[in-house]
């Protein structure tokens, strides 16, 4: 855990997907240190019309290649959270070619009652995890 919701604009080729899985993977895996097997990825495609992600005034435009990734995890420190938008934006400019201002990152939080991961039971609760 946790998981990680990708939306972006159709159109990429299934490789070029599964390359911005598998950088943001290896993210996960160094800024939160966990398990090679905790793998949640969702990917949701859209219309172009459907995804406004403007620059909230920062002076920067995104290109059609813009990529929102929700983080949906129990709490992280500052730290890791820095650790994961630094690294998740250089693994995916110098592996798949995607410019950092494409690349927007956002963190929701829940506690470990929120998970249950199959089986009907909440493993962070009765100590299975």
């Amino acid at each position: 855990m946790p998981l990680i919701k990708v939306d972006l604009i159709k159109g990429r080729k299934p490789e070029e997907i599964k390359q911005i899985l598998d950088a943001a993977h290896q993210v996960v895996l160094e800024a939160f240190q966990v398990p090679e097997g905790d793998r949640y990825q969702v990917v949701t495609q859209h219309e172009p019309y459907e995804m406004i992600m403007e620059d909230t005034g920062l002076g920067f435009e995104r290109s059609h290649n813009v990529i929102l990734f929700t983080v949906v995890s129990t709490q992280r420190t500052d730290k890791m959270k820095k650790d994961f938008y630094r690294l998740l934006t250089e693994k995916l400019e110098k592996q798949c070619r995607i410019d950092p201002k494409d690349v927007m990152i956002t963190f929701v939080t829940n506690g470990a009652g929120e998970w249950s991961f199959g089986f009907g039971k909440a493993q962070f609760l009765t100590g299975d995890l």
